[in-house]
């Protein structure tokens, strides 16, 4: 069988999100899942700016292509043990904040550079 290369797909989030936002019921189903859907962007731009694809990531963790597809599709909730696997493994770190509720809310997971 030939090797294939890998080619990502541009995605632009904002394009997509102005799409959607048209169709019934959209807009309170992602308000609902607004959390899921900030750490998913914060783990793709990560991966993305890293350079890596999910098979460089799931050897790094060591774990499957499978199991970091599952943890960037938000079907399920990660560990924190998970996310740190996979913070250094796109070369960053996980901050996790606890902020009162009277707080503006941040506009996303902070996942900048890993510091060495």
């Amino acid at each position: 069988m030939a090797e294939l290369e890998y080619r990502p797909v541009a995605h632009d989030h904002d394009a997509f999100l102005e799409k959607a936002l048209k169709r019934k019921g959209f807009g309170e189903a992602y308000d609902a899942l607004e959390d899921e859907y900030l750490l998913v962007r914060e783990l793709l731009t990560a991966r993305a700016r890293a350079g890596l694809t999910q098979e460089d990531v799931a050897a790094s963790m060591g774990t499957t292509k499978s199991a970091v597809s599952r943890l960037e599709a938000a079907s399920h909730s990660p560990s924190v043990t998970t996310l740190k696997k996979y913070a250094r493994a796109v070369g960053c770190d996980v901050e996790i904040r606890l902020v009162p509720a009277s707080a503006p809310r941040p506009t996303k997971v902070s996942s900048g550079p890993r510091k060495r």
